[in-house]
């Protein structure tokens, strides 16, 4: 019989981490357990939210977890994943899913044996400057740059746009190289999104992602068309299962 369970953890930034939406300090995750009695094994997965940016942060994200784990218990383990949980709790899904993984592995946090999980091959990502004041940002620029990341990815909007700008000038000045990926998680206005693209486009940059808050499918549509730099849609996508019939770029 397997039975589904929940602990709630609240994780604690070193430093507070600035976003478009405000300043975080922590934030809450839910570890999904899933545990065999018969064969003495339990899984584990994580169902994690960024407060003010993931679709799921709603105030009654705990009882949506507990009412998921309730009805397993009375499915005793035959359940449909897609059927459970609805598109709008992705990191519930996530979660699940991982549990289920790490179930079917024994219960050893090994979720995939591949050459990563062995420890001999790393996974390419990009170093994430988290926003701050200029002095902080170009600290945490220089530490990437120091453990040799070649692509940094720079979270932009709690500065004032000029500032901002000229932090990455700084950065072009110094480290022409690095390949400089931005996201604003929507905090560009509609009225002036496109005259800000056209002046970061000045400073090679390879991406912009969420320039405007998501749902504004028209002037969004408009921006991908006319701005210089390619634009990454993120929030835009959340629970979104079929973009092109919505927007046709």
């Amino acid at each position: 019989m397997i039975v589904a369970s929940y602990q709630k953890h609240f994780l604690k930034f070193i430093k507070p981490a600035g976003t478009s939406r405000g300043w975080l300090t922590e934030k809450p995750c839910w570890f999904l357990k899933l545990r065999d009695d018969e064969f003495d094994v339990e899984g584990i997965g994580e169902c994690s939210i960024i407060p003010h940016l993931s679709i799921d942060d709603v105030p009654d994200y705990e009882n949506h977890l507990k009412d998921i784990c309730e009805r397993i218990n009375e499915t005793d383990g035959n359940f449909n994943v897609s059927e459970l949980v609805e598109d709008t709790f992705p990191s519930i899904r996530f979660g699940l899913e991982m549990a289920l993984l790490d179930l079917q592995n024994d219960g050893r946090k090994i979720y995939f044996n591949n050459e990563f999980s062995q420890g001999k091959k790393g996974i390419p990502i990009n170093g994430l400057i988290w926003m701050g004041t200029f002095e902080t940002m170009w600290e945490q620029v220089t530490e990437k740059v120091n453990a040799e990341y070649n692509v940094i990815k720079l979270k932009i909007g709690a500065l004032d746009f000029a500032g901002e700008v000229k932090l990455l000038k700084k950065i072009r000045e110094h480290y022409p190289e690095i390949t400089l990926r931005l996201d604003a998680n929507g905090a560009f206005s509609p009225q002036d999104a496109l005259e800000k693209l056209n002046i970061l486009s000045e400073l090679n940059i390879h991406s912009l992602e969420q320039p405007i808050k998501q749902g504004q499918w028209e002037i969004m549509k408009d921006l991908c068309k006319k701005s210089p730099i390619p634009i990454a849609l993120d929030e835009e996508l959340i629970g979104v299962n079929s973009l092109v019939e919505k927007i046709k770029l």
